[in-house]
């Protein structure tokens, strides 16, 4: 099988990741021309910039939704949809590295983005480019699509798809390998209470990754530490107050994490009884496959629902948590919401919907996945099948669309961690999967 990607392409795209990763591109207050804040702006500006110099067309939605680059020529378009957009990445002081630096050492980027999605978006656009630098000629049109609000609303791939054409086929590279044929359903809410006048918090954190830290510095602290002892849950005392440690993890894997927010509540349970606490205290508990909550809640194809509460706010007007559940393919999503309603109302919790993506099926049988999926096996000899996620790509968004990749099995997760990194054999190995799978999709024998 010849080798497609050289050195070249390898050191360009970590020299444009590097240029990616330097923008902070987290959702922030919206400007002109800037719907989801400035950095992610300017992070849009700089693919398309790399995207003109690699001599492609391209195309900068005005208002600052999307972009896009094509290369390539045909009937069909095929479709490669990142994001160019990440979660924050917390105190910068519990990073090794600067997390807006692309930083290399030891074969290793680090840096927010190197993992989800900035370093895989790069691995498929250079992989396209080592096709073009052999010769290869395109029958289809390759188009690059770059969101920007895919760890918030989706807002920016929406605006794509009532403007633009659909691709007629396509991958996102923002999963794992061998290939994401199924995506469960995704559910984004809020559940609001009463307020308190003898309590206030603000631990607010993105609805997709469980919380590793929550900070306490409100009243009686002597009480809240020793219900934290009592229930032994790892804190640090400093001068901000009670640090409640946990594990931070992506929403679709909850149950690997340990949530502070969740451990901080059923300690402020045993100190401030309220309906909210009460509700995380003596219900909720720590249970992220909420069993506890709606009973087991799993089907054979997808296995069971994850349910993350992220976020809680306590003000005297109201209480506020977010909760992020990922909902199985063939559980029934208006029968479960209704379920949650009203299993909340004994703790006077009402039911706000904030966001929902519908699952993604793509059979496995399909053209797309067999040639992917054979790909990937002839490349790697791991005959590994295709998988359910719990995870949401912008692949659910687009027609005959899958995630693939950029994750090969056995690499560490630190997607929304601090120190989020990838190896670069790694990346390596993903573009060179991508090129041979975007030359046997796409391209005419030379």
């Amino acid at each position: 099988m010849e080798k497609i990607v050289t050195d070249v392409e390898e050191q360009a795209a970590v020299a444009a990741l590097k240029r990616m990763i330097s923008h902070p591109s987290y959702t922030q207050d919206a400007a002109s021309g800037a719907p989801f804040g400035r950095d992610i702006r300017l992070a849009l500006d700089e693919i398309v910039a790399i995207c003109q110099e690699l001599g492609y067309h391209t195309y900068e939605d005005p208002d600052g939704y999307y972009a896009y680059a094509e290369t390539g020529a045909g009937d069909e378009t095929f479709g490669i949809i990142g994001h160019v957009d990440v979660v924050p990445a917390g105190d910068p002081a519990d990073w090794d590295t600067d997390p807006y630096t692309g930083t290399v050492k030891d074969g290793v980027i680090y840096g927010r983005g190197s993992q989800d999605d900035k370093g895989p978006t790069m691995a498929a656009l250079f992989a396209v480019k080592a096709l073009e630098n052999r010769g290869y000629h395109f029958n289809k049109k390759i188009r690059f699509i770059f969101g920007t609000d895919e760890e918030t609303l989706w807002r920016g791939i929406a605006k794509y798809n009532e403007k633009e054409d659909p691709i007629d086929l396509g991958i996102a590279p923002d999963a794992e390998f061998p290939l994401i044929y199924a995506e469960k359903g995704l559910q984004q809410s809020y559940l609001v209470g009463p307020g308190s006048t003898e309590l206030a918090l603000d631990l607010q954190n993105a609805f997709n990754a469980v919380p590793g830290k929550a900070t306490y510095n409100g009243p009686r602290q002597a009480d809240v530490k020793a219900a934290l002892d009592r229930h032994h849950f790892a804190y640090q005392e400093t001068a901000d107050g009670l640090v409640v440690t946990g594990k931070s993890v992506h929403a679709m894997l909850a149950p690997t994490g340990v949530n502070a927010v969740l451990r901080l509540a059923i300690a402020l349970d045993d100190v401030f009884p309220m309906p909210v606490l009460d509700f995380i205290g003596q219900c909720f508990k720590e249970d992220a496959t909420g069993t506890n909550l709606l009973g087991d809640v799993a089907d054979e194809q997808s296995g069971h629902l994850t349910v993350n509460i992220s976020s809680l706010t306590i003000t005297p007007e109201e209480s506020r948590m977010q909760i992020d559940m990922r909902i199985p393919v063939t559980v029934d999503h208006d029968d479960l919401i209704s379920r949650l309603e009203t299993a909340v109302q004994p703790y006077q919790l009402t039911y706000e919907h904030f966001d929902y993506l519908a699952p993604l099926y793509v059979p496995t049988d399909s053209a797309l996945v067999k040639t992917l999926m054979s790909t990937y096996q002839d490349m790697t000899g791991d005959d590994t099948q295709p998988q359910i996620s719990g995870g949401a790509t912008y692949a659910r968004t687009m027609h005959n669309c899958v995630a693939y990749g950029a994750m090969l099995p056995g690499t560490p997760d630190f997607m929304h961690q601090v120190n989020e990194n990838w190896e670069l054999s790694r990346m390596n190995k993903a573009m060179a999967i991508y090129a041979e799978a975007i030359r046997r999709l796409c391209c005419d024998e030379k």
